[in-house]
């Protein structure tokens, strides 16, 4: 069985930062893919940031410049680093991993999600 915990959510005024992690746990093979999620009330799910276990890093362009995405696979965990926080950023955060269980099963696994709330 495999899970993803986040941690590091919480609220903080505009221009701040926060760090997020995202540790995967369990019967792990491989990871190909981590990455971070958003949704804010009313809106979809969208992408914030991808990370492949060669390193290629993805962004979206409204993070660009802001969000840095890291991953440490010794220990099956990413990291968002999240710096110059605008209240448009406000959302609920989720990690996601493709991952490769033991039985060489794949599959996408979700976190439970963590709070982000950014204050004028």
């Amino acid at each position: 069985q495999v899970r993803l915990v986040e941690s590091g959510g919480g609220l903080v005024q505009a221009g701040g930062s926060l760090r997020l992690s995202c540790a995967a746990s369990g019967s792990i093979f491989s990871i190909a893919f981590m990455g971070w999620y958003r949704q804010a009330p009313g809106n979809q799910r969208e992408l914030v940031a991808t990370s492949t276990s060669e390193g290629t890093t993805n962004y979206a362009d409204s993070v660009k410049g802001r969000f840095t995405i890291s991953r440490d696979n010794a220990k099956n965990t990413v990291y968002l680093q999240m710096n110059s926080l605008k209240p448009e950023d406000t959302a609920v955060y989720y990690c996601a991993a493709v991952i490769t269980d033991t039985w060489k099963s794949v599959n996408k696994y979700w976190g439970q999600g963590t709070q982000v709330t950014v204050s004028t």
